[in-house]
């Protein structure tokens, strides 16, 4: 006789079956990658023109300039993304070193006058007429994937001090030097968190690991130190009413945004700090908290579960990579978006000080989505390399091309009387 706790364990270990079996498909990282993209993408279009509608209609008579411009960059960066997944990855390999260059040449150029120009206290832009670009967004993607090019390179030898620490360290101390002289801490400590993160994945020892991650914290506090407003951010971010009328301005309302949301929102396009103009950066920085108030506590998880599927599935990518330089790449990718989302998450929640950085793939800026669009391309293009994705790739193509042609053989006929008859 079979209980039903019985039936139970055998229905729970079909789910899971069923579930290994799906994960273990061949294109199912491919899948999920874009998937997971597309949500985020599509999530970040809607919130954008939620939370930038009043402020855009004050400025500019028009409720749907800003989104207007986001969805311009989405559609530039979609093509690019494109091709991203499709161009050779020896190709994004030679090509590593010359985008570095390209882009320390783009930071320095941000020093110019008259082409490097101030934003919110941070001179990191570069403005040639219409255009106006961040190049730091651009170095984040390029030193990921320069330090997978040396790394892959260097190959056993990264074991040795030598090795594990030249080139990386000058050029990582040039690339971080420029951001910071630009008063841009935030994406500094993004880019430290990009070269510690494949410190780790290359395998160097704790001792070392633990040394970098004190050696950066510590500098960090140094260079906030200099700054008497990342002080009192700092010392203030999860008390942020004691400076209210200053630094703690924004965090405090993002905390009333927050809390006004409750667990299911107050509707999509109906946010008091929206409507009322309190929150700064609302469609930016801090739209992560427009979302917990216009969809609640369940638009917030939703979020967090979607980073958390594109940790899962980067990390995927690169433990089933079949080169060196394509699971650096794609760890690098995925430690750069998720740690990012993860500073601008936890600052919005008061965890973190208020530094500055976008919400990958759901605050505006074209400058920030572009890279990230191509960097999800190249995920994509990676988890074509994994064992079996080819020849599933290839022969889903082929089916799909001809059932659009007419090409399949229909069943043969049945001959003779048919049986019942």
């Amino acid at each position: 006789m079979t209980t039903g706790s019985q039936v139970g364990a055998v229905a729970g270990n079909s789910r899971a079956g069923v579930l290994h079996e799906l994960l273990d498909r061949p294109l199912t990282s491919f899948h999920l990658v874009r998937g997971v993209s597309a949500l985020l993408l599509a999530l970040g279009l809607f919130m954008v023109l939620s939370a930038s509608s009043v402020e855009s209609y004050y400025d500019t008579g028009s409720s749907y300039a800003v989104f207007l411009r986001q969805a311009q960059w989405v559609l530039i960066g979609l093509p690019a993304a494109w091709v991203a997944s499709r161009i050779p990855l020896r190709v994004v390999r030679r090509l590593s070193t010359l985008g570095l260059f390209a882009s320390v040449v783009l930071l320095v150029l941000t020093y110019v006058p008259g082409l490097g120009i101030e934003v919110n206290g941070n001179r990191n832009w570069l403005s040639a007429g219409p255009i106006r670009l961040q190049p730091s967004e651009l170095a984040k993607l390029t030193l990921a994937l320069w330090l997978a090019h040396v790394y892959a390179t260097k190959g056993a030898a990264v074991r040795r001090w030598r090795h594990l620490l030249l080139p990386m360290a000058p050029v990582a101390v040039v690339v971080t030097g420029l951001v910071v002289g630009q008063n841009d801490l935030g994406t500094a400590l993004v880019l430290f968190a990009i070269v510690l993160g494949m410190v780790w994945v290359i395998g160097a020892p704790a001792r070392v690991f633990g040394a970098g991650l004190v050696t950066v914290g510590g500098l960090a506090i140094f260079l906030a130190s200099l700054n008497e407003s990342r002080v009192s951010r700092l010392t203030n971010f999860t008390d942020p009413f004691s400076a209210y009328d200053t630094t703690g301005w924004q965090a405090a309302h993002g905390f009333f945004a927050l809390a006004n949301g409750g667990w299911w929102g107050v509707g999509l396009g109906a946010s008091t700090q929206k409507w009322e103009g309190k929150l700064p950066e609302a469609h930016n920085d801090f739209i992560y908290a427009i979302i917990g108030e216009e969809l609640g506590l369940f638009g917030t998880l939703v979020v967090l579960v979607l980073f958390g599927l594109l940790a899962y599935v980067g990390f995927r990518i690169a433990g089933r990579a079949t080169d060196r330089f394509s699971t650096f790449a794609a760890a690098g990718i995925t430690i750069w978006l998720t740690t990012q989302a993860l500073i601008n998450i936890g600052m919005v929640l008061g965890m973190l000080p208020v530094i500055g950085i976008p919400l990958p793939l759901v605050s505006y800026g074209g400058s920030a989505l572009l890279p990230a669009l191509i960097a999800l391309g190249l995920l994509v293009n990676i988890a074509k390399t994994e064992p079996g994705a080819k020849a599933a790739w290839r022969a889903q193509h082929q089916q799909g091309f001809a059932k659009r042609w007419g090409l399949t053989r229909s069943p043969a006929p049945t001959r003779g009387r048919p049986r019942g008859r």
